[in-house]
């Protein structure tokens, strides 16, 4: 197993952010909110999307239900920039509320939100479980859980080849990102230990893609 090599917490240049942004996640982002929706299709607003980013999933569960309503929240500047103009220009600002908030440390009272949603802010985080205690903690008893994120891979070669084969398209950068993303994640084991101190079953963790895992569970409050 190759170790885990953390990246920046914050990714907060101009540059960062527009390769982020510019890099082409519409299948993921379709596949998390249908995936989401499909486990909770009777969850309850508001929804917290934690680590927004440029705001795409948080858009992309506006096209797949009528219903929903979010607070999207990141901590990087340079990212709500684009995440606001993104909403602006979908047309969402009425749905989908940009805040600036730090992860590891929401704020919101106990309860807060109905939902909590995520992708792939784990693997920036260098201690998760103050991040997950968080997302568990301002979310509702029997509320919805939904964490997804990078899955690290067992060896350079098979991290290599996921950049090949998913970033094949991108420039240099993108794919140093990609790359670097990949060995800062963490292992399908280690969210499970992570979800244990929570006192949530292991099978509430599992990979579900190549490249991914899924942390998918009711909060038990």
């Amino acid at each position: 197993m190759i170790p885990r090599i953390l990246e920046p917490e914050v990714m907060d240049t101009p540059e960062e952010a527009n390769d982020y942004d510019a890099m082409d996640h519409s299948a993921v982002n379709r596949v998390f909110a249908a995936d989401f929706l499909s486990a909770f299709p009777a969850f309850e607003n508001p929804v917290l999307d934690v680590g927004t980013g440029t705001a795409q999933i948080p858009i992309e569960l506006c096209r797949q239900t009528r219903v929903i309503r979010l607070v999207a929240i990141d901590l990087a500047d340079e990212m709500l920039a684009i995440a606001r103009r993104n909403v602006d220009r979908a047309g969402l600002v009425d749905r989908i509320e940009i805040q600036k908030v730090n992860g590891r440390d929401l704020g919101y009272p106990d309860g807060s939100f109905g939902s909590v949603v995520s992708n792939s802010i784990i693997h920036h985080i260098p201690n998760p479980i103050d991040c997950f205690r968080e997302m568990v903690r301002v979310c509702r008893p029997g509320g919805a859980l939904f964490i997804r994120d990078l899955l690290r891979p067992d060896s350079r070669a098979e991290l290599d080849q996921l950049v090949n084969l998913h970033a094949a398209g991108a420039n240099p950068h993108q794919r140093a990102l990609f790359a670097n993303s990949l060995q800062a994640a963490l292992t399908v084991d280690e969210v499970r230990a992570l979800a244990g101190e929570l006192g949530f079953a292991p099978d509430a963790v599992r990979q579900t893609t190549d490249r991914h895992w899924t942390f998918c569970a009711t909060n038990h409050g």
